[in-house]
């Protein structure tokens, strides 16, 4: 049988190693449940530093290789690699027993998601809040959005599955599933995207951005996985992830720094802009979420299934957005900055969403019950 992450085996229960590595993880998972404080004292920190170090942050944009941020590449992987360690590839051996609630989570990811984004973005920032934009920037923030998401979450995912009381077993089948097609998908649904709305494609720096970002990741993820749980077994897997989780949550914050650090003046001039970004992107976490639920209760997925099919449904891999729109776009850009703001109302939302299928739980059930010979 397949393993989930171990702390997210059971509620109520401590996951099995020692006493540290217990308190270290569960002290990571608090931090991440108030992640969008933390963003929001980097955002701080960032314009402060910025403004008062601007020649530093002017070296640090020049540690480029093939439109590459050194510095940031080694954070976004600082971030990505922990994450990725907790995917075992072996678990879409479970995805036939939880089918319509994949189907109906890949339907989400891949054929709604990116386009509903794509179109509201296009409403609310290329029209409808365009007079209140800088002019110059708009098709960029289009383009931050599309980035944000065109790419399913990967490791906040077994979080909200964990909050919500979701089936371990279906949120570790369906994070590896949503990896691999990624790996092939991202790419061109971007590029389609962008096209789409008339913003030049760099194929080759989105290409190179896909295998840094995404295939060596995945692959160094795996190796290192396999030659630990070969030798010590799911423990010393634990013991490493408890360690590199606060390194993880580190570089993110340290990523969040510097971006704000570049965007501060912009920020400073136009603080109604974050204020105008996050709408388009509240809509689009809703409505998928909405979504995703709704057809699991049409189709009578179980509601383990169901809830967090609508929590992977509507969240972002907002890593990867940050460090794609930095390699596209520049540290200065506007795509930076939506893909930032994107960090900035995550978690808050997704709590909120974590909240409504838990209290609506009677709701759905009862559906479910009235439709079992029709769904049967």
């Amino acid at each position: 049988m397949v393993r989930a992450p171990a702390w997210c085996l059971c509620q109520g229960r401590r996951r099995s190693g020692d006493r540290r590595t217990w308190r270290t993880d569960r002290a990571v998972t608090l931090f991440e449940r108030y992640l969008t404080l933390w963003v929001a004292l980097c955002i701080g920190v960032g314009i402060i530093l910025g403004t008062v170090f601007p020649q530093v942050f002017a070296l640090i944009a020049t540690a480029e290789v093939a439109r590459v941020n050194l510095i940031v590449a080694a954070l976004v992987w600082l971030m990505i690699v922990p994450m990725l360690l907790k995917v075992d590839f072996r678990g879409l051996a479970d995805v036939r027993r939880h089918w319509k609630g994949v189907g109906i989570t890949l339907f989400i990811n891949w054929a709604v998601k990116p386009f509903s984004m794509a179109a509201l973005a296009a409403f609310f920032i290329g029209w409808l809040f365009a007079p209140w934009l800088p002019a110059g920037q708009v098709s960029s923030y289009i383009a931050g959005l599309i980035l944000l998401a065109a790419a399913p979450c990967t490791a906040m995912v077994f979080v909200w599955s964990n909050l919500c009381e979701g089936d371990p077993a279906y949120t570790l089948g369906q994070v590896a599933l949503n990896d691999l097609i990624m790996v092939v998908a991202f790419a061109p649904i971007v590029g389609l995207l962008l096209g789409v709305a008339a913003i030049s494609v760099p194929w080759d720096t989105l290409l190179l951005s896909v295998l840094i970002y995404i295939v060596v990741p995945v692959m160094v993820a795996q190796v290192v996985r396999g030659a630990l749980m070969a030798r010590g077994g799911q423990a010393a897997l634990d013991r490493l992830l408890a360690r590199l989780g606060p390194v993880s949550l580190v570089a993110l914050l340290a990523t969040l720094v510097l971006l704000f650090g570049f965007q501060g003046q912009q920020i400073v001039a136009r603080p109604l802009v974050i204020a105008l970004l996050a709408i388009p992107i509240l809509v689009q976490v809703y409505f998928n979420a909405g979504l995703a639920y709704w057809l699991g209760r049409r189709f009578g997925v179980a509601w383990c299934v169901a809830a967090p099919s609508a929590l992977i449904g509507a969240s972002n891999f907002f890593e990867l957005a940050v460090a794609a729109a930095i390699a596209l776009f520049g540290l200065e850009s506007g795509a930076a900055l939506a893909t930032v703001v994107g960090v900035l109302v995550e978690v808050p939302v997704m709590l909120s969403v974590v909240a409504l299928v838990k209290r609506s739980r009677g709701w759905y059930e009862r559906g479910i019950a009235a439709d079992r010979p029709k769904a049967a």
